[in-house]
């Protein structure tokens, strides 16, 4: 850790990781929910336990997404973070905002727009720490005098995502029309700007890890902003045939959705190559398995299965299914999950007393996760298929057919299973160490960081 005020970013992977576990929870109580009687029928319904699901992957994402920039800003500017108190306040009232929620959707209280069912109280908090987060780093960027373009584009994407919430703040009395703006939020984060943090991350890791040629990858961020601004706005548009709009919206948004993680496949290409080239020589392994496996992942669940899913002959027939809950898990987990638990991995060494080259049961974490989300995903897949031929082509009620692939759900809470204990040992394993609190230029691996730095 080169300098001091990037201890900040412990306690908001501190925090990732805790509500990563209780996502979990009520992720696999959800599951649960498929497989017979329900003795929570009146006390934690299905609607209840996956408003709280899908929350919570928002809340610890972003919280982790903070997080990793808290760590990477002072590094890339060269400066202390302009005021740890203001991040520390940030996150109190991150937390507030998030533990709040919860106990409110327990109670029904919530908007009912899926993924921004928060209440406008909570919204307008929300806001208020984005541009407290905004600011911080805008202000240490602005004190360094340097910008690098991994930088740029990270806050680009960051800046856009809080601009894109402020729908999320209006309220329409007409449903479809809420929906249809829906989307300017949920769609224009998950396949668009925050596939620019994702990629200012990614850009980040390699360079670091790797010895990419910075050059290189910032010509790759262009093309990741490029394909943002083109594919992810109009791919927007193959949710809008389903809100009542003009059919020619679905061909459109279904090409230019399968075009959205192109950069991100280029960039998992060279990278590949460049750490074949090196060796794989630095000491941090376990980084480098989390930040490859991220843009890999990336490529099958939010490329290979969005195309699959999205294609418009096969979306009239799938779309509303679990085929969605099969690629929105995949893909989600590959391009945002693995990337904030790729920068946690990168950070640890000089955040807590973590050995450089990582732990058995990091590594284990690693495989275990990964299968435990491949065999989810088949899972889902596999109960899609079926339901969507049971009830769209055989004509089957929606009680009938969840009946019929009832067997699919016991794989899914198996894989499910195997999913959560890898992310246990994650936690398990960040948490084990002590961290520590003050600027270890002498730290594992903190010479290679220098000697990159030297060389960007």
């Amino acid at each position: 850790m080169r300098y001091k005020s990037q201890s900040v970013a412990y306690w908001y992977f501190a925090v990732s990781l805790a509500l990563f576990g209780l996502q979990l929870v009520f992720g696999l109580l959800s599951a649960t929910k498929y497989l017979g009687p329900d003795p929570l029928l009146y006390i934690l319904p299905f609607d209840v336990t996956k408003v709280i699901h899908t929350n919570l992957l928002i809340v610890w994402v972003i919280c982790g997404f903070m997080g990793a920039t808290y760590w990477m800003v002072p590094d890339e500017s060269r400066t202390e973070l302009h005021s740890t108190k203001l991040a520390y306040l940030q996150l109190v009232l991150w937390v507030l905002m998030g533990v709040t929620a919860i106990i409110g959707y327990l109670f029904r209280w919530g908007t009912g727009n899926k993924l921004l069912e928060q209440p406008l109280p909570h919204k307008i908090v929300i806001v208020i720490v984005m541009l407290m987060f905004l600011y911080n780093v805008g202000m240490t960027i602005k004190k360094a005098g340097r910008l690098s373009t991994t930088e740029g584009v990270l806050l680009g994407g960051l800046g856009l995502a809080a601009l894109l919430y402020l729908p999320a703040l209006l309220h329409y009395e007409n449903y479809t029309v809420s929906i249809f703006y829906r989307w300017w939020t949920i769609h224009l984060w998950v396949e668009g700007v925050w596939e620019m943090i994702q990629g200012g991350f990614l850009a980040y890791l390699l360079i670091r890890l790797s010895g990419a040629d910075r050059e290189v990858m910032e010509k790759w961020l262009y093309v990741i902003v490029g394909l943002v601004f083109i594919a992810g706005i109009l791919g927007t548009a193959h949710h809008y045939y389903w809100v009542g709009v003009p059919a020619y919206w679905l061909p459109i948004g279904g090409v230019f959705s399968a075009l959205e993680p192109v950069a991100l496949v280029g960039m998992a290409i060279y990278a590949y190559s460049t750490i074949k080239r090196s060796g794989m020589s630095h000491p941090n392994k376990l980084a480098l398995h989390w930040t490859v496996g991220s843009a890999v992942f990336t490529l099958f669940g939010a490329g290979l299965l969005g195309l699959a899913h999205t294609f418009p002959s096969v979306n009239k027939w799938t779309h509303g299914t679990l085929i969605t809950a099969m690629h929105g898990h995949a893909a989600f987990y590959g391009a945002y999950v693995m990337i904030v638990l790729a920068m946690i991995t990168y950070a640890a060494p000089s955040l807590t007393r973590r050995p450089e080259e990582g732990s058995a049961m990091g590594y284990w974490s690693f495989w275990m996760q990964l299968g435990g989300m491949f065999g989810m995903t088949l899972s889902f897949a596999t109960a899609g298929i079926g339901q969507v031929y049971l009830e769209r082509i055989m004509g089957l009620g929606f009680l009938d057919a969840q009946l019929k692939i009832q067997v699919h759900f016991v794989m899914l809470l198996a894989t499910g299973s195997l999913f959560a204990i890898g992310v246990a040992l994650f936690i398990i394993d960040f948490f084990r160490y002590a961290p520590r609190f003050g600027a270890q230029l002498d730290a594992p691996g903190d010479a290679a960081g220098l000697q990159a730095h030297a060389g960007s």
